[in-house]
């Protein structure tokens, strides 16, 4: 277990990997009552599916992902579509933190390789959450920046060009092979993390490391666990 080389940096995926990405929660307060208990989780697991559907067409700000894929959710389970509530759900996201000892494992890993992260988020929320991790990153580059949202293969074209990088010295890490790790797999970067966390299915044929305590990470790279 664990890398052999030593890479240029180590890229992570943030919302759902780092910070916990609370849209399911946030949705159902700021619905609330609207959202009848019988068909609650059926919204939440379809507007997750339209959310991934509008990042794969034209770059779109992702205050309008939000709303697109609360308005098709809506649609599909009869549900009264408010632009407002969408808008909620949105504002929200830069007030959210890390998972439990992510920052601690961040620093830790960061004394010995520098740490980039590649966000879905607006450059704004990119920042904010960024600062909400408390640790250091040499680049945080958004998918505003990039104009194009992951799992899109030019996301991570856009990475190598930014960081002057070949695929074989990255480490990246994700918590989700359908936005994240299926695509480093076909664009040719070898060393990835899985942080499962739950929400989908190991697909280990891409060729990651597994971990389930991000404690473990900066043991992947040689460093003792304190």
């Amino acid at each position: 277990m664990g890398f052999d080389v030593k890479p240029k940096f180590v890229t992570f995926d943030m919302n759902g990997t780092l910070i916990k990405f609370s849209i399911n929660d946030a949705m159902r307060e700021v619905v609330g009552d609207r959202l009848p208990a019988e068909v609650a989780d059926e919204y939440l697991r379809i507007c997750k599916a339209y959310r991934i559907d509008e990042c794969t067409g034209a770059y779109q700000p992702f205050h309008q992902v939000v709303a697109r894929s609360m308005e098709r959710a809506s649609r599909s389970v009869g549900l009264e579509y408010r632009e407002d509530e969408a808008r909620a759900v949105y504002e929200r996201i830069p007030t959210w933190g890390p998972y439990p000892g992510v920052t601690e494992a961040l620093n830790r890993l960061a004394e010995a390789v520098p740490l980039v992260i590649i966000t879905n988020s607006d450059t704004a929320h990119a920042v904010r959450l960024a600062e909400n991790l408390k640790a250091p990153f040499e680049v945080v580059i958004s998918a505003e920046e990039m104009g194009v949202y992951k799992p899109r293969l030019r996301a991570f074209e856009y990475m190598f060009d930014k960081l002057g990088v070949t695929p074989d010295e990255l480490v990246h890490v994700s918590a989700s092979p359908m936005y994240d790790l299926r695509s480093a797999a076909i664009m040719g970067i070898k060393n990835k993390v899985y942080v499962d966390r739950g929400f989908e299915h190991d697909e280990h044929w891409l060729g990651y490391e597994r971990i389930t305590d991000i404690a473990d990470l900066p043991v992947l790279f040689g460093l003792p666990r304190p």
